[in-house]
């Protein structure tokens, strides 16, 4: 996602590991992207996996239900939180469209789909349609025929989207992945890799990735 006006000297890179089931994902991406015009910086974004529920069935579990069982928020937390994520999407310019209907489900395959894309280099905008199908057009991503037509939406062509769903080579690559991360002790989402050398978790707002970004531009001076 580097700006083209940008020169060389100002893109950095930066790896985000995430989960599209993730609301605080987006949200800490689009607080970057902030960051990154305030301090008229470009970047390399590699996304990475991560499955929040890894265990989730396929067809998945109603959003409410999920957030009662897993964290014993009550109905009138659950939505207080909703709402407070609904206003920072609005102030960033993203949508939620959370409903009494939404559904958290499994995401496993978009991750084998994302490191499909990454090899055609679509694995960016691939990751922000994800974002988009699930959250603001509760699109069932656990679906690989919805999948490859997101997937086709951003340039994907669907015959390879579809082998790759259905081959082991991304689903082993992803798991690779997952282990790595693991076992360097990632365990929430977002967390951001600034320069292969600092990392930020959780969404931790524009200023705070903007100081990131003038203390990765400082060193490389």
């Amino acid at each position: 996602m580097s700006d083209a006006n940008t020169p060389p000297s100002t893109v950095i890179q930066i790896d985000i590991i995430s989960d599209v089931m993730c609301p605080w994902c987006i949200v800490g991406f689009k607080q970057l992207e902030m960051a990154l015009a305030q301090t008229r910086t470009g970047a390399r974004v590699r996304w990475h996996p991560f499955e929040l529920n890894p265990d989730m069935p396929m067809d998945g579990e109603n959003l409410g239900d999920h957030i009662k069982r897993k964290y014993g928020s009550t109905e009138a937390d659950s939505a207080q939180n909703r709402q407070h994520i609904c206003d920072l999407g609005s102030a960033l310019g993203f949508a939620f469209n959370f409903s009494d209907d939404s559904r958290i489900v499994n995401s496993f395959d978009a991750h084998v789909l994302l490191d499909f894309a990454a090899t055609k280099g679509l694995q960016h905008p691939l990751k922000l349609a994800l974002f988009a199908a699930h959250f603001t057009e509760s699109r069932n991503i656990a679906d690989r025929d919805v999948l490859i037509a997101v997937g086709q939406s951003i340039g994907l062509d669907p015959a390879q989207a579809d082998q790759a769903l259905n081959t082991d080579t991304h689903a082993k690559a992803v798991r690779a992945q997952q282990a790595v991360w693991a076992q360097n002790g990632i365990s929430g989402v977002p967390t951001m890799i600034f320069d292969e050398k600092y990392l930020i978790s959780g969404a931790q707002g524009p200023q705070n990735y903007a100081k990131m970004i003038q203390k990765v531009q400082a060193e490389a001076v």
